[in-house]
């Protein structure tokens, strides 16, 4: 493998979880304004702001507020929707200034595995490895919420 095929796969995130509900539950709460409120962001953020205009071509833009109260801009466009199997939206983040510090090309989709939903994040191309894994780290807890929510809502 040359040097710049290792910096892209080095600089590529891909997160694989499996959701103990069917993908029009999980597909519906990463979409949803009502849904994203209870569960997007690391372990104990809110999102005091949620916009969305789920179409090819609309936009979205979150405001993640941490434990402290500092608050993170997530915005982008959804470029791809194929319900409820993928998505397809640029991500671009900023710092508490206000200033964009990553803008990557986030694929995330949903299979059918039963009453479960293998859902797949790819997320690329980070500016640096060190980018990716912050980015790592907020993905895998927001995951978790994720699960525990859908976990919730598909039981009712």
């Amino acid at each position: 493998m040359d040097s710049s095929a290792a910096s892209r796969k080095e600089r590529t995130l891909v997160i694989e979880r499996v959701f103990e509900a069917p993908p029009d539950t999980v597909f519906d709460a990463w979409t949803t304004r009502e849904h994203l409120a209870k569960w997007w962001g690391p372990n104990d953020f809110t999102l005091p702001f949620c916009e969305i205009d789920f179409r090819v071509g609309g936009s979205y833009r979150f405001c993640m507020r941490s434990p402290e109260g500092t608050d993170y801009w997530v915005w982008g466009e959804y470029r791809e929707i194929e319900r409820p199997k993928r998505i397809v939206m640029t991500w671009n983040r900023e710092t508490d200034k206000g200033e964009l510090w990553s803008s990557t090309i986030a694929e995330i989709t949903f299979e059918d595995v039963g009453d479960k939903t293998a859902l797949r994040l790819h997320q690329s191309l980070f500016e640096t490895t060190e980018y990716r894994d912050q980015h790592n780290g907020g993905w895998t807890q927001c995951l978790d919420r994720l699960g525990n929510y859908v976990r919730s809502v598909w039981d009712r």
